[in-house]
């Protein structure tokens, strides 16, 4: 089997797309399943910070199958071409009809590393510039923020991969597993989407005045009463992290129904310590620019 070329001229493609996001702006690039990346690019189920919800949930025998039905569904959308399709056809031809003879899943397909591969298929496959690109860019990226939206609902993520100053991925994961990458050309524009992410009630009001915490403070619960009846009544709690080779800030959000509340730490032991405040739209959002834009 021939892998992805995910392993692109960055600088050319970053190149043309500054020249594209200069004209037409932020824009959606495409969508992909837990699966269907695993298929495409099966090193980052290990190597990338992305997690993958729906295949933690799945056996190794379910993940057999459905990493089938994902081929199959990259093939139809035209996101891949495969060059000896009438191989591959036959033989996922012959593994559904085993399958409902045996009547289970329980067919031996050689192993999940074969995922992409039914039965030892050797396939010669290669992938659209824009699944390349996203495959790329979320590999590639020197610094990243990685955000936690935790609801009653569940636990969704975000991940902003910084690239250049006019050259951002942002990767939103649904639990589902259902991965949704935009191209956006400012880091205020990514901010805008990381802001609705930890904010979709858009409860971020005024600015209030700004409190300094201990870690002693913290541990105790002893962060004052607006505050913890902030964080004993958030409806979308947020969890924003800067990744890169140094320790970078950490940002905590509480929504409610009625305020949004922020505590920060710029990096571990700051002599700034950890702040907190209610904060407006316009203040979360500068936080969160901060956060994303290029030193």
């Amino acid at each position: 089997m021939q892998s992805s070329d995910i392993d692109m001229d960055l600088q050319e493609f970053r190149g043309i797309l500054g020249e594209a996001l200069a004209e037409g702006g932020t824009q959606p690039l495409l969508r992909l399943t837990d699966e269907e990346i695993a298929i495409l690019d099966p090193d980052s189920l290990t190597e990338c910070v992305a997690p993958t919800p729906r295949l933690t949930e799945l056996s190794g025998q379910e993940r057999e199958w459905v990493y089938a039905t994902a081929l199959r569904s990259l093939v139809s959308r035209e996101a891949v071409e495969v060059a000896n399709i009438d191989e591959l056809d036959a033989v996922l031809r012959a593994s559904s009809a085993n399958a409902a003879a045996a009547g289970s899943a329980e067919e031996d397909i050689d192993g999940a590393a074969a995922a992409s591969a039914p039965s030892g298929v050797d396939l010669d496959m290669r992938v659209t510039p824009e699944v390349s690109l996203a495959l790329a860019l979320r590999r590639t990226a020197a610094r990243a923020l990685a955000v936690e939206q935790h609801t009653s609902s569940g636990v969704t993520h975000m991940l902003v991969y910084v690239h250049a100053e006019d050259l951002y991925l942002v990767e939103r994961i649904t639990a589902g597993g259902l991965h949704m990458f935009t191209l956006a050309s400012s880091a205020k524009d990514a901010a805008d989407m990381v802001l609705l992410f930890v904010d979709p009630f858009e409860v971020a009001d005024k600015d209030g005045p700004l409190e300094h915490l201990t870690l002693q403070q913290i541990s105790e619960e002893n962060v004052g009463r607006a505050l913890n009846d902030a964080i004993n009544s958030a409806l979308v709690v947020g969890q924003t992290v800067l990744l890169a080779d140094a320790p970078g800030p950490l940002l905590t959000t509480y929504a409610t129904e009625k305020a949004l509340w922020t505590v920060y730490v710029e990096e571990p032991h700051a002599s700034t310590g950890i702040q907190a405040r209610a904060v407006g739209k316009n203040t979360l959002r500068k936080m969160i620019t901060k956060l994303i834009a290029p030193n």
